[in-house]
């Protein structure tokens, strides 16, 4: 069954809503630059909330960080209780390897060559842990650290899915797209933001719309 990670959470319903929905894992955006920024005060008390009202059925509670120190991710990481730590920005192979397998990198490949480089610089330290990814493949931008609603070279994503265990899929998903998505990549899961959002409301999940996504990818 493919996973579902609804990302940039800033609010307690939304992270409740997209829970029981069947959300298999949740983001919180702690790069202060994103729309989507929560706190860490913040996001431990959602997080907190969470696992006091539906305990074992809470879903894999991610942090994003970019660009971050290894210290701050960790501080960070045990403050909201937060299983692990998605790095999206420009971080190395050894900024993983300190995180002691709770880190998986995201990478945002231009072409082909740089994918493949990618996956082979960050293989050794991809996480043996099977409730979250090896590896996320988000869309290109030259400025901006995911979020911008593009979408994954189809023909890159299926690369580094050959080479990968785990590989989650990111990049302009919404409920009208994604089964289609799944079906030509076949991605051990999927990764979205902007496309279950109303325009102009980054951060402000629409439940309708993360219920309509899951039941997508459920029946893909």
């Amino acid at each position: 069954m493919v996973k579902v990670k609804i990302c940039g959470i800033t609010r307690f319903e939304d992270a409740l809503a997209a829970a029981e929905a069947g959300a298999d894992l949740l983001g919180f955006n702690f790069f202060k630059k994103s729309p989507r920024y929560i706190s860490p005060d913040d996001a431990a008390t959602i997080c907190d909330s969470l696992r006091a009202q539906i305990g074992s059925d809470c879903p894999i509670l991610v942090g994003v960080f970019v660009n971050e120190v290894v210290g701050v991710i960790s501080a960070i990481t045990r403050k909201a209780g937060l299983n692990c730590a998605q790095l999206h920005g420009d971080e190395s192979e050894a900024m993983l390897k300190e995180l002691y397998g709770i880190g998986f990198k995201a990478i945002r490949p231009m072409n082909m060559a740089q994918a493949l480089d990618d996956v082979n610089y960050f293989k050794p330290q991809f996480p043996t842990d099977e409730r979250w990814p090896s590896l996320l493949v988000d869309a290109y931008h030259p400025s901006l650290y995911g979020g911008t609603g593009e979408q994954a070279s189809r023909e890159v994503a299926l690369a580094v899915k050959a080479q990968v265990p785990r590989l989650m899929l990111a990049g302009g998903l919404t409920p009208e797209n994604v089964a289609g998505r799944i079906q030509a990549i076949q991605p051990w899961g999927v990764d979205t933001a902007s496309g279950v959002e109303n325009e102009g409301q980054a951060g402000i999940k629409d439940s309708t719309k993360v219920k309509a996504f899951i039941d997508a990818v459920r029946q893909s």
